[in-house]
């Protein structure tokens, strides 16, 4: 197989395209989903390849449409529900918690629910406390269901692929910033695991492990601490359930240091998990308490000026580490590119 530079967006259409050709079981449905713009451009030009039936708009009705997909799911199908905004899917608790989860365990086996259901996250144009939301920890709460946070494009087909032919449910958040990012993505139907995190940076004074975007936003920390001397292990951690307690552990007993940043708030969440785990499993390893980045216990806000301060970034994870490592060095405080527009860089493009 050889490998191109795809962007994110254009790996996951990439991977339903050759889920699609490849098994006539495979469908893909949600509000938006064959609409012009296709999902942020992941679905786009899908409804005229593979046709208005296996490439399906829904009414606005999330919970009506879980339903559909898991009644799909348990008759042998395997479909992609997409969901614009995980906000959206609070809608479709009851399904995706009370159901598909239990599925499999509540029939002893002899019936699977193989649905995957992409979820967006992410901040960004004003989405607010409606849209903008991440609400990876309710579910990764819920035994039966997987959630997967991919942060590279390769990740991003790789475990669209292995959601959709996995027998469980599958959860995928995608953070919206993310969407533009290009990686070397592999033809064919190449699989990532769900139940691995991975080492993006080595180093050997302070370990960053960051879900999703913050992974991104851990390695240009690394750099800002590199500049100062300091040396950071980077770990995308990849997936919540099952989550890779043993790579961060490792990385721990190494440098002695953790900080662990989530897109979502800070009590409660998946950055709570993993220090637990740290703390349990490596806790003479420690040289200092571990530190949890992430969002405040309040909604998010929707003007750019309250954004600026509610989402943390690389120089937040940068300067924690600096007090992991008791060092005086400063890191500066250089405001994002465009502040005022609520974006990561100037190559993001809307519309939200």
């Amino acid at each position: 197989m050889t490998e191109r530079l795809l962007t994110y967006a254009e790996a996951l259409r990439e991977a339903q395209a050759e889920c699609l050709a490849a098994d006539p079981d495979v469908y893909l449905l949600g509000l938006g989903v064959p609409g012009p713009t296709g999902i942020f451009g992941s679905t786009k030009g899908l409804v005229e390849e593979f046709g208005a039936d296996r490439v399906l708009d829904m009414p606005a009705s999330e919970g009506g449409m879980t339903g559909v997909a898991l009644g799909a799911a348990v008759s042998g199908l395997r479909p992609i529900l997409i969901h614009m905004r995980v906000d959206f899917a609070v809608l479709s608790m009851e399904t995706l918690i009370n159901q598909a989860a239990k599925w499999h365990y509540m029939y002893g086996g002899k019936m699977r629910a193989p649905l995957t259901v992409r979820l967006i996250i992410g901040r960004g144009w004003g989405q607010g406390p409606q849209h903008s939301q991440s609400l990876q920890s309710l579910f990764a709460h819920i035994p039966g269901l997987k959630v997967v946070m991919p942060a590279t494009a390769q990740d991003a087909k790789g475990m669209l692929v292995s959601a959709v032919y996995d027998d469980a449910p599958v959860l995928i958040f995608e953070h919206r910033w993310l969407y533009g990012l290009t990686g070397h993505v592999p033809e064919g139907l190449s699989r990532t695991p769900l139940d691995g995190a991975k080492v993006l940076r080595p180093g050997k004074d302070v370990t960053l492990a960051g879900f999703s975007y913050m992974a991104l936003e851990s390695m240009r920390a690394a750099d800002l601490l590199a500049d100062v001397g300091i040396e950071a292990e980077v770990i995308d951690m990849r997936t919540l359930t099952p989550i890779d307690h043993e790579t961060v552990c490792a990385s721990v007993e190494k440098t002695g240091r953790l900080v662990v940043s989530d897109t979502s708030h800070v009590e409660f969440g998946a950055a709570a998990e993993v220090v637990a785990a740290v703390v349990e499993n490596g806790f003479s390893a420690l040289k200092k308490p571990p530190i949890r980045i992430g969002l405040p216990p309040i909604p998010s806000p929707t003007t750019p000026a309250l954004a600026d301060l509610y989402y943390p970034r690389a120089v937040d994870i940068a300067r924690a580490a600096l007090r992991a490592c008791e060092s005086d060095r400063q890191i500066d405080d250089t405001p994002p590119v465009t502040p005022w527009r609520d974006v990561p860089d100037p190559t993001f493009t809307g519309p939200y």
